[in-house]
């Protein structure tokens, strides 16, 4: 199928970029670094998301929203783009799913202010996406993992005291691995023709820690 995958050149989107093109898809990918995939079936585009000039693709099957930044321009990039991303490519007779990266921290507001916002935006628009989306047979959802192994988080990850407080906040006591995301991206695109209008949390049980204190 054809694929088109923003933030691919790094984390978690080049994780996803790498397990479609194993399985024999046809990847686009929109980063505003250079391309960190080679592959045939690979095309990179090098453009910001919140380009006014987005480039012209059509006949997208998969489109899967993973371009993201944390504490940067958070609404414009991970939120208005995003939207003007899917509006452009996502809803129209090919496409076959939708997906958005958003994040557990859209949940519980647990992050920066304005990415917490952008994430909470993603949810909403989610479902707002999936209604339009069904017109097609299409189904749209958001993954939205808590902790992932990658560069961005690697203040806290290389930070012993922190990591130790974060693992205690984190049942299954390890964050995932980028692979384990581009797993479940693949499932909720290529896989499920069915679940729609969901956003699933993805974070080794932080979410549900309660943290209940009784006496002996």
């Amino acid at each position: 199928m054809k694929v088109l995958l923003t933030g691919s050149s790094g984390g978690i989107g080049q994780a996803v970029a790498r397990r479609f093109l194993a399985a024999g898809h046809q990847v686009i990918g929109i980063d505003r670094e250079a391309a960190a995939v080679f592959a045939p079936n690979y095309t990179h585009i090098q453009r910001d998301i919140r380009s006014p000039e987005l480039p012209e693709i059509t006949d997208v099957e998969i489109l899967i929203n993973c371009a993201g930044t944390q504490n940067e321009d958070d609404i414009d990039i991970n939120l208005k783009a995003l939207i003007r991303v899917t509006e452009k490519y996502g809803l129209q007779p090919a496409i076959r799913s939708i997906l958005h990266i958003g994040s557990a921290s859209g949940h519980t507001g647990s992050e920066f202010p304005e990415y917490c916002a952008s994430k909470g935006g993603v949810i909403a628009y989610t479902k707002n996406t999936a209604l339009r989306a069904a017109a097609f047979g299409a189904t749209c959802n958001s993954l939205d993992p808590g902790g992932v192994r990658t560069e961005l988080n690697a203040p806290v990850m290389n930070e012993p005291t922190l990591w130790a407080k974060i693992m205690d906040e984190t049942p299954l006591r390890r964050w995932a691995e980028p692979e384990e995301i581009a797993e479940w991206a693949f499932f909720l695109t290529v896989v499920n023709r069915f679940c729609t209008g969901q956003s699933i949390i993805v974070d080794g049980g932080e979410a549900i820690n309660s943290r209940f204190i009784w006496t002996e």
